[in-house]
């Protein structure tokens, strides 16, 4: 599901007061981190990830793994801070505009 700019701009408006639920560690990105992310994104819909140090490849890289992982929409990208989205199917939470 591709999200319209409307939709992201809206998004970026919900996330802005949200805190970082995923912190990610000096091991990066691993499969536990795809675990726990999907879970919080089953429960939230809209999730703020921390990023681990590195150049910014790396951090592309590690939100790519993510993105993969779960399935889910990047919102916005700040410095070390991403923003994901994934409708829950069985009970959405967020209302989108079309």
């Amino acid at each position: 599901m591709a999200l319209s700019p409307s939709q992201r701009r809206y998004l970026r408006s919900l996330a802005h007061d949200l805190n970082p639920v995923i912190l990610l560690g000096a091991k990066g990105a691993t499969e536990a981190v795809v675990k726990e992310l999907g879970q919080a994104l089953d429960h939230h819909e809209l999730v703020k990830v921390k990023l681990s140090g590195g150049d910014k490849d790396e951090r592309q890289s590690q939100i790519d793994f993510l993105i993969v992982g779960t399935g889910a929409e990047n919102v916005q990208e700040i410095g070390h801070i991403v923003v994901l989205f994934r409708r829950n199917a069985d009970d959405p939470k967020l209302a989108l505009p079309r």
